[in-house]
């Protein structure tokens, strides 16, 4: 039998979807998950549940015992004013955890505007999440210098809308663009077993989608509700 996904960030948005996924498919799936949170729509898909913190080694040790896994995925966010930030100390437990379990391969979702996109978003998104991508710039850094085999997938704008199936990844660091969160979770379901997308960072977009996010045409956020 194929070793299983462990995936960080599992129970809502991009995570949840990439659960779904891999059920779909027959993968065994297992979760870390925070003590208190709902994980009944990830119980009622079949995957394995571990409670604990990413941001606490015990949890983390835990979750990666729970194998074999050929791949942990991590999809973990934080909100402004967060700390500490779960995508960066998250991101460091999940890169010991890993290397102490054996899991080199270690896929991760960040954002459009970390690392060397900055000048891929609009001042606005910068005035408002500035200290959000830096603080992912920080996790993509830990990651790529972690000695695993990595991926990282960078989307744009994220809506809830169902899967359109038009989203593509990209190498163009400047691309910017929206992406259905049902499209993301499927573009780094293919990089899994994906020998060549090792080492790489993709921009995660859908060009069938013609708008701009709201922040990237400059709109104020006190006038629109961002999406969990």
């Amino acid at each position: 039998m194929t070793d299983g996904v462990l995936i960080f960030g599992g129970t809502r948005g991009t995570g949840l979807h990439v659960a779904r996924l891999l059920r779909a498919r027959g993968d065994d799936v297992t979760v870390l998950v925070r003590e208190g949170s709902d994980a009944a729509e990830l119980e009622a898909i079949g995957a394995t549940i571990v409670r604990g913190s990413a941001l606490d080694a015990t949890g983390v040790d835990a979750a990666f015992a729970a194998g074999p896994f050929r791949a942990a995925i991590n999809t973990l966010g934080g909100k402004r004013g967060e700390t500490p930030r779960p995508d960066v100390e998250g991101t460091r437990q999940i890169i010991r955890g890993a290397n102490k379990a054996g899991v080199s391969r270690v896929l991760m979702v960040t954002a459009i505007g970390s690392g060397d996109s900055r000048t891929a978003v609009a001042p606005k998104v910068l005035e408002v999440l500035g200290e959000v991508l830096k603080q992912k710039t920080v996790a993509e850094d830990d990651l790529q210098t972690s000695g695993l085999d990595w991926t990282i997938l960078r989307p744009g704008g994220l809506t809830n809308e169902p899967a359109s199936g038009t989203a593509i990844r990209t190498e163009d660091h400047q691309r910017m663009g929206v992406i259905h969160r049902p499209d993301l979770a499927a573009l780094v379901v293919d990089c899994i077993d994906d020998d060549t997308t090792i080492g790489r960072i993709y921009h995660t977009v859908d060009p069938g989608i013609t708008w701009e996010a709201p922040l990237q045409r400059g709109a104020d956020p006190a006038t629109w509700k961002a999406p969990k």
